[in-house]
């Protein structure tokens, strides 16, 4: 499955991830793992939990996952972006992943990374994903795509909130799976 953006000289294609690309998407997390957490969480935190939950062999397994899509979008060559969804019991796609490279955002690599992983898991009805509560980008992210508020995550420091949106019978748009919400 590809995409690309309306410039040529910004072209991005979205793909499952090949074992070629597990070094690549965990570069590409710890670069924007850095960048958005180390204001909030501290630099020494970032990186150790950047080491556990991003290791090769933790990516590698989660790649291999039955029921699961492990996306990589590239542009040039380069992984640039990145998402991770796993179907739960029911009807419930858990998105554990969607980040792009902070140079490459705003070019609707993220938009098209979300509306594929959705695409990929037809029967699923909900989008259910963790955000932290001061990460402001991505919850303006998620609320331009429908995702509503749906509870805090009050035994963890910092604050994560859980968010979720409806999917439509619309299996091409992400975006329009339900009415934005404003957060």
């Amino acid at each position: 499955m590809g995409a690309s953006s309306n410039d040529a000289d910004r072209r991005f294609v979205i793909r499952p991830a090949t074992s070629d690309d597990i070094g690549k998407v965990r570069n590409l997390l710890v670069a924007t793992w850095h960048d958005t957490y180390d204001s909030l969480l501290g630099v020494e935190r970032v990186t150790e939990t950047t080491n556990r939950w991003h290791a090769l062999d933790v990516l590698t397994t989660q790649a291999a996952r039955p029921n699961a899509s492990f996306l990589v979008a590239s542009q040039s060559g380069e992984a640039v972006g990145h998402a991770f969804a796993v179907e739960q019991d029911g009807d419930v796609l858990l998105l554990s992943r969607l980040y792009v490279l902070p140079t490459c955002q705003r070019q609707g690599i993220g938009d098209e990374l979300l509306r594929v992983a959705v695409r990929r898991h037809p029967g699923m009805k909900r989008v259910q994903l963790v955000v932290e509560a001061r990460n402001t980008k991505a919850l303006a992210f998620y609320g331009r795509h429908g995702f509503m508020i749906t509870g805090e995550i009050e035994e963890e420091e910092p604050r994560p909130l859980r968010m979720e949106m409806t999917v439509s019978g619309d299996p091409n748009s992400a975006r329009n799976a339900c009415p934005a919400n404003e957060l």
